[in-house]
């Protein structure tokens, strides 16, 4: 009790630096006896002042704080008021009655402001009163507030309220559109549908959005039904309300008559300047548009900016291809600019049709590089066997890498045509090494006994490039039958051989690993990158049979092996490396150090928890942070280290 007078004698002090420790203390201790004064500090011109008492206010809360903070909303100080309004927004709850008893206040300001904050309680008590105010106060500003509040609140039950509401004048109206909108009752659709006929062009705009916004199947007959009489703005909204309540594959639902009329509105709606309703055009002709409508998309397509639009164009693409094809796309493929082209040829991409992908072949030749890219690339998705021929015979006759190296999926990836091995084999000396690393997936995906001799063949070459090649292959096609080949490869006098055959070994490395004694001489391999390698395909070995080799791989000569070693054991949280991970907190090197540090945290157990706890006596901050956040992780996973 001492200690509430001390607070309640420090409010009253003339100094804002006790005032604010004061108004704190009050807050956390919840004093309802500091309540006026804290009111009365709401006032001061100190902004620290004003922000501690504002803060405890909201901290007690209660009747007691509504009911004295009320009264600061008939100051004519407007930032007073605003800050009084957004107290009462947070604790008002707590007094509703104080709250509904001024939505009859002499004051219009005062019926505003209550309306407002009655939007926030988040309770259905305030529904009531709100709509008393929105159908029977005198103030437009009153009415206009409770209907945003009702909104704000979503009860269902304000909906009938709020359909009366919707004869009042029309910025009212504004507000009770939205409102309905949130709440989406069913009685309001009939309500909103019945305003359209007394509405101006900018409620019905409103009120027809609203009806999309909602969802709500019945409005569709309604908004049907208007499309011909409304005016051009009008209706482009009405098309775009349908589109979203039934979404596009529903418009097919509509009868033959109803659809023909629906899509030629569709069509106009596409020339709207809002996006929005472009976009629901473009929607709604993907299921129900024809020729003309293939027309028209690629068209519009062809102004976006596919970096800007690019979210934009892929619906115009999808909806081109549900179409499907038509002479319209197949004008654009032959003769249009070169965006458009590509557009096309993308919608044709995501159809199943021959007829197109037979175009896309006779039309190849004739286009730029840009457009063979883009053709090549859904060719080679779209085509079947038939289109052999015309791959061979781009392998045989273009230069462009990325035409090539679709040609070289088709043929090895797709189809896996066996009978084209000589061609794809061939391109393995090309000088590009994109187009040789698809010649070499292509090659292994025949999975050809011819194609696994060849490269047995490769194997003794003495280009390097060619044994990698092999060796890479010869892994892929089968490590059992290959072994000697692999085996011997690990002894390249080139060490990315040597890793690839390392890679090769390791294939299928789940529990058990047979091949461990061929590998790990490895690990003592001249070079750093086949050292760095070998540590990473053991460490992601399963079995406990690896960790003497990742053991080993701690007295490396280098810290980037080492790191890779301890970051093995981490993950594995196997405590078989503790020891040696302890041995490592004395390193020369801040990174093993380190590393180590988080291993130990990873692993836990009582030794590495002691460990931890030695380190955070170095004078190395660190060090000292690092082994302070490893110990907190075993601590909370084990319980101090137990």
């Amino acid at each position: 009790m001492s200690e509430h007078i001390d607070i309640m004698k420090q409010l009253n002090s003339s100094e804002p630096s006790e005032i604010r420790e004061a108004a704190f203390a009050a807050g956390q201790a919840k004093m309802t006896e500091a309540i006026p004064l804290l009111a009365g500090h709401i006032r001061s011109s100190n902004l620290g002042v004003q922000e501690a008492a504002d803060r405890a206010l909201r901290q007690i809360g209660g009747d007691a704080v509504v009911q004295a903070v009320v009264p600061l909303l008939r100051s004519d100080d407007a930032p007073l008021r605003n800050i009084s309004m957004d107290i009462l927004r947070e604790v008002g709850a707590h007094d509703l009655q104080t709250l509904i008893d001024l939505l009859h206040d002499d004051d219009p300001d005062i019926r505003i402001f209550m309306s407002d904050i009655l939007g926030t309680s988040d309770n259905r008590i305030a529904v009531a009163p709100l709509c008393e105010a929105l159908l029977k106060d005198p103030e437009v500003n009153v009415r206009y507030q409770a209907a945003v509040s009702l909104g704000t609140l979503g009860f269902v039950d304000a909906a009938d309220c709020l359909n009366k509401a919707m004869k009042d004048e029309e910025w009212v109206q504004f507000s009770v559109i939205e409102a309905l909108s949130k709440i989406g009752a069913d009685s309001s659709v009939n309500a909103l549908a019945r305003a359209l006929d007394t509405s101006s062009d900018l409620v019905g705009s409103m009120i027809v959005e609203a009806l999309g916004e909602m969802g709500n199947i019945k409005a569709v007959s309604v908004l049907m039904k208007r499309l011909d009489s409304s005016p051009g703005p009008l209706r482009n909204k009405i098309v775009k309300a349908i589109v979203q309540i039934l979404g596009g594959k529903s418009l097919n639902l509509l009868v033959d008559k109803e659809r023909d009329k629906f899509r030629q509105y569709l069509l106009a709606a596409l020339e709207d300047e809002d996006e929005d309703i472009q976009d629901a055009a473009v929607l709604g002709l993907g299921y129900v548009g024809g020729e003309k409508a293939s027309a028209e998309l690629l068209r519009l397509a062809s102004t976006l900016d596919p970096d800007r639009d690019h979210e934009r164009l892929l619906a115009f693409v999808q909806s081109i291809a549900s179409i499907g094809f038509n002479p319209a796309l197949e004008n654009v493929v032959r003769s249009g600019d070169e965006f458009s082209v590509r557009i096309a040829v993308e919608a044709i991409l995501h159809m199943e049709d021959k007829a197109a992908v037979q175009l896309l072949m006779d039309e190849f030749w004739n286009k730029s590089r840009d457009e063979q890219r883009a053709i090549i690339h859904a060719l080679a998705e779209k085509a079947d066997e038939g289109a052999k021929d015309f791959f061979l015979d781009v392998l045989e006759r273009h230069r462009d890498g990325n035409v090539l190296k679709a040609a070289l999926y088709f043929l090895g990836e797709r189809i896996r045509s066996v009978e084209s091995g000589d061609q794809l084999f061939a391109m393995l000396e090309h000088p590009y090494d994109d187009v040789k690393e698809a010649a070499l997936e292509a090659c292994i995906a025949l999975e050809d006994p011819g194609m696994v001799e060849r490269f047995r063949f490769y194997h003794n070459s003495p280009d390097p490039i060619q044994r990698m090649m092999a060796v890479y292959a010869l892994g892929k096609l089968g490590v059992d039958e290959n072994l000697e080949i692999l085996t011997a490869a690990l002894e390249d006098e080139v060490p990315d051989i040597r890793k690839i055959a390392l890679e090769s070994l390791f294939q299928g490395c789940l529990c058990d690993f047979d091949r461990l004694a061929l590998v790990v001489p490895r690990l003592h391999d001249e070079n750093r990158e086949v050292r760095l390698a070998l540590v990473d395909l053991i460490g992601g070995c399963t079995s406990e049979g690896v960790e003497p080799y990742l053991i080993e791989a701690l007295q490396d000569t280098d810290d980037w092996v080492i790191v890779r070693a301890i970051e093995a054991f981490g993950k594995r949280r196997s405590k078989s490396g503790v020891p040696n991970l302890i041995e490592l907190l004395e390193s020369t090197s801040p990174l093993v150090r380190l590393k180590a540090i988080e291993a130990l945290g990873e692993i836990g157990g009582k030794a590495a928890f002691r460990s931890l706890l030695a380190l955070m006596d170095s004078g190395d901050q660190e060090l000292q942070e690092a082994a302070q956040e490893a110990a907190e992780k075993i601590r909370q996973n084990e319980g101090e280290g137990e």
